[in-house]
């Protein structure tokens, strides 16, 4: 496949396995980058030493181009930042803050940026910015959302119309049917979260990836929307969340409940019962163990049997 988003990135397949906290370490990046999508270490749960020696490690385990993804309201990204044009990272994602404070910096050094958005007007903003492509991320996915709770087939046709820089779509995408439905949509690349936290390169704990690997269809809800909206697995603290928030808690007794490091305890502790449960809609269709190989493999085939169904359908 070639079209802006292989071009831009140098790789094979417009995949894109998202940076996410506790499960997007050296080896997942390395693995999906080794398969030709784009692999990315997920910064905002590693202290800087930690992503140091991640990088490091990703660079060994492949020749292929990779990703940092960084939360802009990261609190060491001071310190980051140094790390990421030392060791030469190619390419960055950001989220969660302003991409004029770091783009120029980074593209000074020759990385390529993209920004991930949740609305039209943060896409313009984006492009204001001179960001180099947008991902635009529907409330389907899992974790951090946007808090205009649009999906992404909304989502996408409005930045499509507001931008024409090239455009990565998230949210509950994990199958080629859909990369194909997305790029109908204006979308040139995927960008892939839930799917890949499962694999067996993610450095999610187990118990968390069968918890995971056994929910339906309605088993996670987007709370605390008080705070910072976040889509959850089903489990004891997601019920002690709804209870909270049904009775009217406030936003600090919402903080007080959540305290720190309730994802890591969750998907990197693998504790069912006090961790928070960071995952996507989409994970109620996948309910097999698979490698990042496997599935990328599993989308680009699924993705061209789509559109020459769709063709031969329509024409």
């Amino acid at each position: 496949m070639q079209n802006r988003i292989c071009s831009l990135f140098n790789i094979d397949y417009p995949i894109i396995s998202g940076g996410m906290v506790w499960c997007s370490g050296w080896r997942l990046a390395s693995t999906v980058s080794n398969a030709g999508g784009l692999g990315l270490i997920g910064a905002g749960s590693m202290h800087p030493e930690t992503l140091h020696e991640h990088i490091v490690k990703c660079k060994k385990a492949t020749n292929k181009p990779f990703g940092v993804n960084i939360p802009l309201l990261y609190p060491e990204i001071e310190k980051v930042i140094p790390i990421i044009l030392e060791e030469k990272v190619p390419i960055v994602f950001t989220s969660a803050g302003n991409p004029k404070t770091w783009t120029p910096l980074l593209q000074a050094h020759g990385i390529k940026v993209a920004h991930v958005v949740s609305s039209s007007k943060f896409a313009r903003k984006c492009e204001e910015a001179g960001v180099d492509a947008i991902v635009a991320e529907g409330f389907e996915a899992g974790g951090h959302n946007g808090r205009e709770e649009t999906t992404t087939l909304c989502l996408l046709p409005a930045v499509r119309q507001a931008t024409s820089l090239p455009l990565i779509a998230a949210g509950g995408i994990g199958t080629g049917a859909a990369m194909a439905a997305v790029m109908a949509l204006g979308a040139e690349g995927v960008q892939i979260g839930t799917r890949f936290a499962l694999t067996e390169e993610s450095s999610a704990h187990p118990n968390f990836k069968n918890l995971c690997l056994n929910l339906n269809e309605g088993d996670t809800q987007l709370v605390l929307k008080k705070l910072a909206p976040t889509r959850l697995a089903k489990s004891n603290f997601l019920n002690k969340i709804r209870s909270a928030e049904d009775a009217g808690a406030s936003a600090d007794q919402l903080k007080e409940i959540l305290g720190k490091g309730r994802a890591k305890k969750g998907i990197f502790e693998g504790d069912l019962q006090e961790g928070e449960m960071e995952i996507g809609q989409i994970a109620a269709l996948f309910h097999e163990s698979q490698s990042a190989t496997e599935i990328i493999q599993e989308i680009i085939t699924d993705y061209r049997n789509t559109v020459i169904t769709l063709k031969q359908d329509l024409f």
